[in-house]
This record gives C-alpha cells, structure tokens and sequence, in this order.
C-alpha cells in the first residue's frame, strides 16, 4: 500500500485531519464576506485548511478565487497573477475564457499561450496605456464586480500575502488594498502567509496600512483527541494496529502539529509490517530515523549561528513549553547574558524562521530540531 500519511505539501481529502470547527467558523465568516487574517507559524497546515473549505463550499453559493502569491515580485505581478486566478475560477472554457477576461480588465491585456504541454493558458501583460496602480485597482474591483453579475459570494484567497512587503512599492500596493477590499460588500477575504512575523506585522502594526482592516484568526495545534482516530484508521487499513496510548506518545514529540506529526507517523508506517502493533519503541525508531536523516541540515544550521544564538536555542530546547525569552529569570537559569544580547539573537533566529513566537513567549518552530538539540550537545 501507498503510505497513507502525507506532509510537505498541501494536504486535503482523506489525508486531511480534521479541523471541523475551524472549517466551520471559516464557512461561517465568508458567508458573512468578512476580511479574515488566518496565521499560526510555519507547516501548521492553513493552505491545508483553507483548500479544504474551499473544496467543500457549495458552488451554486460561492464562487472562491485561491490566489497564491509567492512567485509575483511587483504590483504588476500581483496583478496580472490576480487577474488570471479571478478569469480561470470564473470561466474554465477555453473558448470563453478569453472573452471574460477582455470583459473584466481594460487595463491588462489577455492571450491564451501555449503550455510546456502543449496546452492553451491564459496569460496577462501590463498595458503602457496606464499605471501600474491603476491595472491593480481594476484587478482588486473587479471581485465585487464578479459578485453582483453572477449573484455569488465571491472568496479571495490570497496566499503567501506577505510577498507584497518585498515590493518596491509595497507600502503602497498595502494601501490600496485596504482602501478597495473596504468597500466590497458581497466579498469575503482571507489572507495567509508563511512567514508569521512578516504578516502579522501587516495587520497588527499601527503604523501599517492593513492595521485591523481584517479580523484575526489564529491556527494552533491539532489535538490529541483528534489525532487518535485519525491515525488509528490509517494504520488500520494498512493492517497495522496502534493504541491511544501510543498516538498520545507521538503528539508528545510532535506537540500535535499537523506536519511534523504526519511526518513522524509516515516514518514509523513504514517500519511497522503488516499485522504488527506500533509500539513506544517503535516511535522512539521512528524519531530517531527522522533524526538521523535531518542530522546534516540541523548541523550546517547549527554551524552557521553565533554563539549566542546558540545558547538560546539551547536553553529553549529544554523548555517544554513556550517561555518569556527576555525574563530575567530565562536568562539567569541559562546564562545567557544581557537583555540586549538575548534581543540580538532572538531577532537573528525569527528572522531565519528558526523560532517564533506566541501569546507565551518564543518556542524552536522545528520540533525535530528541537529534540536533536535537547539529545546532545552540538560542541
């Protein structure tokens, strides 16, 4: 059999686990054309999630646009890659497809290319008759334009948002966003990001343009109890047979996060034969293979930082929890000198995404990281 557990990757349908309130309380906000700002740190499954709704809301009501930002890198790009994602989710004929693009943007200029495959696709390019600001606020109204011709709630979802701040213009590119997606009735809006810290900033700094233009969600852990089920029936259909007690010892090392947790039990799958029961030391096998295999890359990480940083990371791998990085107390029980040193490394490390931070304090984002430094002492 193919092993059952996926991670890496977006992850839906069966091998999805889960997250039927958020689901529920994300249905529950488009329904309301809400501007949500979804966030949690790295791998804890938001694209996950969001396909998920998506996939799951009734076509005859909504009409979702999923509109990955990381490959755009300017106005124009976000643009014509918005454009593109609105025309296709709107229109899947071919024969049409051009039409209605030509129908919903004057300032772009459509054609259908050919793929690698040999395949018809739509592409836009900017036209020199306007602004770059002008094309993307055609782009940004036309949601609410689609919304009332076809009598739909209309979905945007922008993932990898964060990207805009690394425009030349970004700043501004955020301020025409807000004063757009404001006055859209019919529309409902959720932004994602992988990189907690960037957008975060981006709806919770006062000083930015998107300061509290959208309502906060955040993503945390899924929990034991959930997992239980979930695990035990992959294993079940392989054959394989694993307890509470167990899925319990595995959400200990992974703290219940969606990707990690998937990646450990793809690893013990694979080491379980058929008719066989997964047991602790089966999972403890699992880590270390995990372990073994992520040595090199955790080494070279390690190699790279400061000696600073490595004392904080050292004294955070021994936290079983999230803890205040700055408390006089952290320091001392470490020794990891002075607040303005702990300040220096703990921005070096959450701007190379190596920690993050919560309502608690700051925590190692890699949970297998976290165990090879708490095993040994990288000197």
């Amino acid at each position: 059999m193919t092993n059952p557990f996926e991670y890496g990757t977006a992850v839906t349908g069966a091998a999805f686990c889960n997250r039927k309130k958020e689901i529920e309380d994300l249905r529950r906000s488009m329904d309301s054309a809400e501007r949500l700002f979804v966030f949690s740190e790295r791998r804890m499954g938001k694209t996950s999630l969001i396909k998920t709704l998506c996939r799951i809301l009734d076509p005859k009501k909504y009409l979702v646009v999923y509109v990955d930002l990381f490959p755009t890198e300017s106005e124009e790009s976000f643009a014509t890659t918005t454009a593109k994602a609105l025309t296709t989710a709107l229109e899947s004929r071919t024969d049409r497809v051009l039409a209605v693009a030509k129908h919903l943007f004057s300032r772009l200029i459509p054609a259908l290319t050919l793929n690698e495959e040999g395949k018809p696709q739509l592409v836009f390019g900017a036209s020199r008759t306007f602004e770059a600001t002008e094309s993307l606020e055609e782009v940004l109204r036309a949601p609410e334009k689609i919304a009332r011709e076809i009598s739909r709630r209309v979905i945007v979802v922008f993932d990898e948002f964060q990207r805009i701040a690394d425009y030349d213009v970004g700043q501004r590119v955020e301020r025409l966003v807000r004063s757009v997606i404001q006055n859209q009735p019919a529309v409902g809006y959720i932004f994602l990001g992988s990189r907690k810290h960037l957008i975060r900033d981006m709806f919770t700094n006062e000083s930015r343009p998107l300061y509290r233009s959208a309502g906060h969600y955040p993503l945390s852990a899924i929990d034991s109890s959930h997992w239980r089920p979930f695990i035990r029936d992959k294993f079940a259909q392989s054959g394989k047979e694993v307890s509470p007690k167990v899925v319990d010892a595995i959400c200990a090392y992974t703290e219940g996060h969606p990707s990690y947790t998937q990646q450990l039990c793809h690893a013990i799958w694979g080491i379980v034969e058929e008719g066989q029961a997964v047991t602790i030391e089966v999972v403890e096998r699992g880590v270390q293979l995990l372990l073994q295999r992520e040595s090199y890359a955790y080494s070279i990480l390690w190699e790279s930082l400061t000696a600073n940083q490595r004392r904080l990371l050292m004294a955070l791998a021994q936290e079983k929890n999230s803890v205040g990085a700055f408390s006089s107390a952290f320091a001392t029980k470490y020794a990891l000198g002075s607040l303005s040193s702990i300040q220096r490394s703990v921005k070096g490390l959450e701007e190379r995404d190596v920690i993050e931070r919560d309502s608690k304090g700051y925590f190692i984002i890699d949970r297998f990281f976290k165990i090879w430094l708490h095993r040994q002492d990288p000197e």
